[in-house]
């Protein structure tokens, strides 16, 4: 009897193992080959092995958090929170990843929750980077400010955090930016031009007893360096250090306009305050310039320019403004006058060699001998060849205008505008498949941006 039942439970436990053997093979040869693949960086793969291991191994916790992190790799966002917010107990990795999964889903508030959660158990750089990331996007500058200062107390060797402390800095404790920003241009040579700006108003806003005028000048570098967001914060608090400041109301206006917003209330408030303000005039122009109002755009420049008649600057926002109008004649009047008050500014006179170019009108007369005048002034200059190459090209002298514009993309492959100028000069001369290589290169490597729009718009046109 005894022995009947030592079969018995032999052949059960052989039944079992025969069952039970080839599930925990398959099942640890799926966690091998989804760690390789993890490794490899390929996550859909990684995913969906570890994904079997877990149905194959319930027992093993973890593997539901390494699915989880494939998934965030395989950017599955919403798998990847269902796969880690189920788990009681997450590494700092499966913290982080699902953390940036909700960022990555707009879920802010969760992601806030998951990273503050992981911070309990771990003090970990990653966590304060989606912390402050967080933060960022709701426009709590302090507390980005202090997940940024942890981060690098964890990982003092990144550039761009450096660099965006020292931004919030700028505003929020100017006298301690500098050391930032320093750092960041060390780390970071591409930061250099950016650190510059802001240094030198850092060291202008010190030398302002005005603390409201600080935070003026504060906020126009960090409109420089297209920070707006920023820059509003910085002219909001230039305003709450005084609410008369006619200036900081003008520039809180741009910074709205500049993040999509209308400003026109802020822009009135600056007028109000003073109307004999050059620089309320000039941003009042850009904003009517914006709003498609050209009559009051050339109302504002043309005050400006009686308020400063020395200044240039003004006479070819004019000649913008008539341009925009259909009066050529004034246009042209006002571009000539910016070149008599700036003759030796190369700017200016290729401002007035395009207008003649794009308009079609004194081409030979007085065009072309701006753009050649702006080409001597400034002989490094791109933009002054690209107007000479313009001009030739609308003067009907194509061969000129391809020797010159191949010249200038021989010393600027990236320089967008001669690309278009030749192209268009291609297509006068007829050679269709040199334009159509032009254009498409520039479709191509200004993706999304405005000249890439222009090329597109000219492929439909001449190569529909």
């Amino acid at each position: 009897m005894l022995n009947k039942k030592w079969s018995l439970l032999l052949v059960m436990a052989s039944l079992t193992a025969a069952i039970l053997i080839p599930v925990l093979y398959t099942g640890y040869s799926s966690i091998n080959r989804a760690d390789a693949e993890l490794a490899a960086q390929d996550y859909a793969s990684a995913a969906a092995h570890y994904q079997q291991a877990v149905r194959l191994l319930p027992w093993r916790t973890d593997l539901k958090e390494k699915a989880g992190i494939a998934e965030y790799g395989n950017k599955n966002y919403p798998g990847a929170i269902a796969l880690l917010k189920s788990q009681s107990k997450l590494s700092e990795q499966g913290w982080a990843a699902l953390g940036n999964s909700y960022s990555n889903t707009g879920d802010m508030p969760s992601a806030l929750g998951a990273y503050q959660q992981g911070l309990h158990f771990y003090d970990s750089a990653s966590l304060y980077a989606g912390l402050a990331f967080v933060y960022r996007a709701q426009k709590d500058w302090p507390a980005e400010r202090d997940a940024l200062q942890n981060q690098l107390r964890l990982d003092a060797n990144d550039p761009f955090t450096h660099y965006r402390l020292g931004l919030l800095l700028s505003f929020l404790a100017p006298e301690q930016a500098l050391a930032e920003l320093n750092l960041a241009s060390s780390l970071d040579p591409e930061t250099d031009s950016a650190v510059q700006t802001l240094t030198a108003a850092l060291n202008l806003s010190s030398t302002q007893p005005d603390a409201s005028q600080q935070m003026l000048t504060v906020g126009r570098a960090l409109g420089l360096v297209q920070e707006w967001d920023l820059s509003l914060a910085a002219f909001e608090k230039a305003i709450e250090l005084d609410g008369e400041n006619a200036e900081a109301w003008a520039w809180l206006g741009e910074a709205k306009q500049q993040l999509g917003e209308d400003g026109s209330a802020a822009l009135d408030r600056a007028l109000a305050l003073d109307p004999s303000s050059i620089v309320i005039r000039a941003l009042r122009g850009l904003y009517w310039n914006r709003q498609g109002k050209y009559d009051q755009m050339r109302s504002e420049y043309a005050l400006a320019a009686e308020l400063e008649p020395a200044n240039p600057a003004w006479q070819a926002s004019l000649g913008d403004a008539y341009f925009k109008l259909g009066d050529l004649p004034s246009a042209l009047t006002a571009y000539q006058k910016a070149t008599e008050l700036a003759p030796t500014d190369s700017i200016y006179w290729r401002l007035l060699a395009n207008f003649c170019a794009d308009n079609a009108v004194h081409v030979e007369d007085i065009g072309l001998p701006a753009a050649q005048t702006a080409v001597q002034l400034a002989p490094n200059d791109s933009f002054a060849w690209d107007a000479l190459g313009w001009s030739f090209l609308s003067s009907g002298r194509y061969a000129n205008a391809e020797k010159i514009l191949m010249g200038v993309i021989d010393g600027d492959p990236n320089f967008f505008p001669a690309h278009l100028h030749l192209a268009m000069t291609y297509l006068a001369q007829g050679n269709r498949s040199a334009a159509f290589n032009q254009l498409t290169f520039v479709r191509d490597s200004d993706a999304g941006g405005p000249y890439a729009a222009q090329a597109e718009a000219m492929l439909k046109q001449y190569f529909p």
